[in-house]
């Protein structure tokens, strides 16, 4: 059961899907923060300055870019890609030692009748 196991999380579409998922929910958070931290303070950032009425000071607050949210977002999809990489690298490396692996000798009885077509060849 558990060669079954490695085989199917071995396959290349899992492999792929796995690493789709990950990169799409890193990127989702990289869009989700140039929206919610770049973007929208800008639009909603009041022309004028409010600051001196009590009442609106929200307004102000709210209009602050947050560059800082948006560069860590960045920054851990560049290290959640980079990490990716060496263990997608990493199972390659182990795929490839796995094919390199010299193929097991034929049975006794193929070696047999592999002779006697050889011979029959010969007398013909």
């Amino acid at each position: 059961m558990l060669k079954e196991f490695k085989a199917f999380a071995m396959r290349g579409n899992v492999i792929d899907l796995a690493v789709g998922v990950i990169i799409g929910a890193a990127f989702g958070k990289i869009v989700g923060s140039l929206v919610e931290d770049v973007i929208t303070p800008l639009i909603l950032k009041p022309a004028l300055d409010f600051a001196h009425l009590s009442r609106l000071e929200e307004l102000t607050i709210m209009g602050t870019v947050k560059y800082g949210n948006f560069l860590a977002a960045v920054i851990n999809f560049l290290i959640i890609a980079f990490v990716l990489f060496l263990i997608i690298k990493g199972i390659n490396s182990m795929q490839k030692k796995e094919a390199a692996a010299p193929p097991a000798a034929p049975p006794a009885d193929v070696v047999l009748l592999t002779e006697i077509r050889d011979l029959l060849k010969s007398k013909a």
